[in-house]
């Protein structure tokens, strides 16, 4: 146990000083982005606030240069970082950022990656469905530029989803399919863990020559690329499987092999595991007491992981509060820089204009002391100008309204003057009219033909008499479009409608209207109940008064109606 300290102190100073020399090469020299966050990403796990630090340096240095790709990689580097400590929520904020950069810049290539990554962060934070609508994103842009390796690792993403929702059959299809895609690749270590994956799903299904089949696939590949870590756990799963089938001895060696790897790495993780499953294969052997001991190993070796998690979380943590702390406090500092370098500049600027403004009042002072009289004087003219011209123009709109007003009142009495005229010919043919029918009815018929021709002239001339025409025209001078409006809102008056309204509308009384239709009393009674009816009056409502506040509104081009 010693010597497993003292190399895994050994392997931890090597990556501290390897790290330091990263965080130097990024501050001092221009490496690739790339290149620095894979070293960074390979740093996490060991020493995430130093790798945070380094992160975070690059980070500042995108922001600065608008390089929005590399904050967005920084972003999700970040954003693993925090997963990898198991803080799920921070990594899925941090991942969102990023994707929202990539979906901004329409960086599909990264945007496909960084929702594989989000995915996984979904799925450990038990977030299933989350998890597999990222995946199916993902899924869906490889498969549009047929990228098998992004193809392969999508798909072994999709297989864990259904594993653990409990469907080995669905899990198994998109393995399958993922380890097609691999080989395509022929990416070696993509098909190391899907060989692995596989090897799980029949482990769970108690199918072990099936998951021995695929562990030993999986070993194989880990041994060509040296991949010491991923030996160590399918060694440990091969010794699972022996142990399960009753083969303890080889399950046992297995396990032993795995702890002994697990030692001179330093891998504490695969340790314990291997412990575990030692512990567990001599309880099978019916010795508890080596079970017991090899037990208390693991559990002691569990208690100092945890220890050691805790304090690189919570180291990770105070990184993240001191990094913020001091950017608040730069940001402060900066802004109030701005400010005071604002209010400097603006209090000069003020200064300078103050002084201009001086020298501009003085100079200019003289002059409007000089032109101010003149001014006045003209001011004074302008004035009296604008009032008599004012008062002219007053005068002219007075004068112009006497006008219409006297004209107004010239056609009223027209109007009035050529009604009476109307009224007073046709009270003489109607007394004419009346001695005339009196004649008739006397017995002399040698004049009965000659009075009635007479009389059928005199009643003729009432409904074809010249003076309507003239009346019509005063009328419409004195009363401006009423006829139009009248019409427009009611199209079916008749000429005989049209003549009444026109003396109703002058307060004619109902006599002086029958004579001057040429019609009895009765006659007119029903022809203004015709009207109405035509209207559309209600019973009770006046006739005149409703004509007498007809609403008029003047139109551009009056149209005439026949009277």
């Amino acid at each position: 146990m010693h010597r497993l300290c003292a190399h895994t102190l050994i392997r931890c100073l090597r990556l501290r000083i390897k790290l330091l020399f990263f965080i130097v090469w990024g501050l001092f020299s221009v490496p690739s982005s790339a290149q620095v966050l894979t070293n960074t990403e390979q740093l996490s796990r060991q020493y995430p606030d130093s790798a945070y630090r380094l992160i975070k340096v690059m980070l500042d240095k995108a922001v600065n240069q608008n390089d929005r790709p590399m904050e967005g990689d920084c972003l999700q580097q970040i954003g693993l970082l925090l997963y990898h400590q198991g803080s799920y929520v921070q990594a899925i904020d941090y991942l969102l950022q990023a994707q929202k950069i990539f979906l901004n810049t329409n960086d599909t290539q990264r945007l496909a990656r960084n929702r594989n990554e989000l995915g996984t962060v979904y799925y450990y934070n038990e977030q299933v469905d989350r998890a597999q609508s990222q995946f199916n994103e993902a899924l869906s842009f490889y498969r549009q530029r047929n990228n098998v390796e992004g193809l392969a690792q999508t798909y072994a993403n999709i297989g864990h989803i259904y594993e653990k929702r409990k469907d080995p059959k669905q899990a198994y299809h998109y393995q399958k399919l993922a380890l097609a895609n691999s080989q395509a690749a022929n990416d070696v270590t993509s098909l190391t863990k899907i060989y692995e994956n596989l090897g799980s799903i029949f482990e769970d299904e108690a199918r072990y020559d099936s998951a021995h089949f695929y562990y030993q696939h999986a070993l194989t590949l880990a041994q060509k690329t040296h991949d010491e870590i991923g030996q160590i756990e399918i060694i440990n799963n091969l010794g699972d499987v022996f142990r399960k089938t009753g083969r303890y001895q080889e399950g046992l060696k297995l396990s032993n092999e795995a702890m002994n790897r697990a030692k001179q790495t330093g891998e504490l993780y695969q340790l314990s595991a291997a412990l575990r499953d030692i512990a567990k294969t001599y309880r099978f052997l019916n010795q508890p007491d080596s079970a017991y001991a090899y037990l208390e190993r693991s559990r002691d070796l569990v208690d100092a992981i945890y220890a050691a998690e805790n304090t690189r979380q919570i180291t990770l943590l105070q990184t993240l509060y001191d990094v913020e702390r001091k950017d608040s406090e730069i940001a402060q500092l900066n802004a109030q820089k701005q400010v005071d370098f604002v209010i400097i500049i603006a209090a000069s600027v003020v200064l300078v204009l103050i002084g201009i403004l001086a020298a501009v009042v003085i100079s200019r002072q003289r002059l409007k002391l000089r032109n101010e009289q003149a001014l006045n004087q003209q001011n004074q003219q302008i004035f009296q100008t604008q009032n008599e011209l004012m008062q002219v123009e007053l005068k002219n709109q007075q004068l112009e309204e006497e006008n219409l007003k006297g004209q107004l009142e010239l056609k009223s009495k027209e109007l009035t003057t050529h009604t009476l005229q109307i009224i007073q010919k046709n009270q003489v043919l109607e007394e004419l009219k009346e001695d005339l029918t009196a004649i008739l009815k006397d017995d002399k018929r040698d004049q009965k033909k000659q009075l009635r021709q007479l009389v059928e002239k005199i009643s003729l001339n009432f409904s074809q008499d010249k003076y309507w025409d003239d009346f019509r025209t005063i009328f419409d001078q004195v009363h401006p479009y009423f006829f139009t409006q009248l019409t427009q809102h009611f199209p079916d008056l008749t000429a005989t409608d049209l003549r009444l309204i026109a003396l109703l509308k002058m307060n004619i009384s109902s006599a002086d209207v029958a004579t001057l239709l040429g019609i009895s009393s009765d006659s007119l009674r029903v022809s203004r109940y015709r009207l109405r009816k035509k209207l559309g009056l209600a019973e009770g409502e006046s006739l005149s008064a409703y004509i007498q506040r007809f609403p008029l509104q003047p139109l551009p081009s009056p149209e005439s109606s026949t009277i």
